[in-house]
């Protein structure tokens, strides 16, 4: 205990005064100290453990801990220091890291599933907590290259995706780290029950009959029963996986809520399922441009959709979200590259390819807030028969 004290990061603070984001390093037992339950407060019910155990006190450490919890401000009140932020070429080194993380861990459970396996939350909370603070720290890094499609890793990318713009969308709504935190999770799990659907019908490339469609439903259906098994999983996040197929006017499923029984976070979840998929191409379609999928969620509404969180998520994600494609006013493609802290019109881009004179071109980074040029459309990649991959 006397190392304990030695170290400024630490200090021994009353359970009965404890709150979700602080760090435990230790547990104080009438004067012995335990390290086997360390970690970040998740949840209320750790605190009510600790509580019903008879533990009074326990050791924190101040660094570790969330900036939300309000511990750093309330113990040393010091004036910020602001960090310097990262390149951009070092976010989007970062971002690559992150996503390739994600893919394989959603991969991984996939497969555990499949075998009957039970799934594990605290990889996919860590990878959540992962994902905030990339967001919070440069979300254009991400968003492009969350941007990037790999048509044949569908069902992985749209994971990671949905998890990735519900972080975005809740930061946007001012939603508390804890509640992101949750939907990210969900967002990560949404399309679980899908590894039990015949892939001769999730992968057809055609129409799909309506006994196939019905088929195609019941991966909710399976959705309920691993959510079931899934220790640790929170009522939010069981909601994302399990109301994205639900509507306003009780079309949706698998239970046809309607109105006032589907939360914001469910409501919020339809939006950007439906727009993540747009913009994706699959086995059997080609990917939207942001502006025509914006078109179709706006058509959904005010039966299927809700209206007002739908342009909120147009506001949010912008008419020309960072990593998609438009066309300048010269006949040049640009890649939106940072639209932070701008209006909607004037992003920085990355052109790399002239429609008028049908070639690449040397990689030039145009701002629109200094240039007479301007947007003319939204393109979709397929579109131009060009591989953009390079380029991001």
């Amino acid at each position: 205990m006397d190392g304990l004290t030695d170290s400024k990061a630490l200090i021994k603070f009353p359970v009965s005064k404890l709150g979700v984001g602080m760090f435990v390093s230790a547990i104080d037992q009438k004067d012995l100290l335990s390290i086997a339950n360390a970690g970040r407060i998740r949840n209320r019910n750790t605190i009510v453990k600790l509580k019903q155990s008879g533990i009074e006190y326990v050791w924190i450490d101040i660094e570790r801990s969330a900036d939300s919890c309000g511990l750093k401000r309330a113990i040393s009140p010091k004036p910020v220091v602001k960090k310097n932020t990262p390149s951009r070429d070092k976010s989007q080194q970062e971002a690559r890291k992150l996503i390739v993380e994600a893919k394989d861990l959603v991969k991984k459970v996939l497969s555990e599933v499949f075998e009957g396996k039970a799934i594990e939350v605290e990889p996919f909370e860590a990878l959540a907590d992962n994902m905030i603070e990339s967001a919070l720290l440069d979300d254009d890094a991400l968003k492009c290259v969350s941007a990037l499609r790999t048509k044949d890793a569908y069902l992985l990318e749209h994971s990671v995706n949905v998890a990735f713009l519900l972080i975005t969308f809740g930061k946007y709504l001012k939603l508390d780290k804890e509640i992101l935190r949750q939907m990210a999770v969900g967002g990560i799990l949404h399309d679980i029950g899908k590894i039990k659907v015949d892939n001769m019908v999730l992968h057809k490339p055609g129409k799909l009959t309506p006994q196939e469609f019905e088929h195609i439903k019941q991966h909710q259906v399976f959705a309920i029963d691993i959510m079931a098994e899934t220790k640790g999983l929170s009522d939010l996040s069981k909601d994302i996986c399990l109301m994205h197929h639900e509507k306003l006017d009780g079309s949706g499923y698998p239970r046809g809520l309607k109105g006032d029984e589907i939360p914001l976070h469910g409501r919020m979840s339809c939006i950007v399922d439906i727009f993540d998929a747009l913009t994706a191409t699959r086995c059997y379609k080609e990917a939207m441009s942001p502006a025509a999928a914006f078109k179709i969620l706006l058509s959904l509404t005010p039966f299927h959709l809700d209206e007002k969180l739908v342009y909120d998520f147009i506001r949010c994600v912008g008419v020309y979200p960072v990593g998609s494609l438009v066309e300048l006013s010269d006949g040049r493609i640009g890649i939106v590259w940072e639209a932070k802290d701008r209006d909607a019109l004037h992003p920085i881009l990355k052109c790399f390819y002239s429609i008028k004179l049908k070639r690449y071109t040397r990689v030039t980074m145009v701002d629109l807030l200094k240039s007479n040029l301007h947007i003319e459309r939204g393109v979709s990649p397929r579109s131009l028969d060009v591989d953009p991959a390079p380029f991001y």
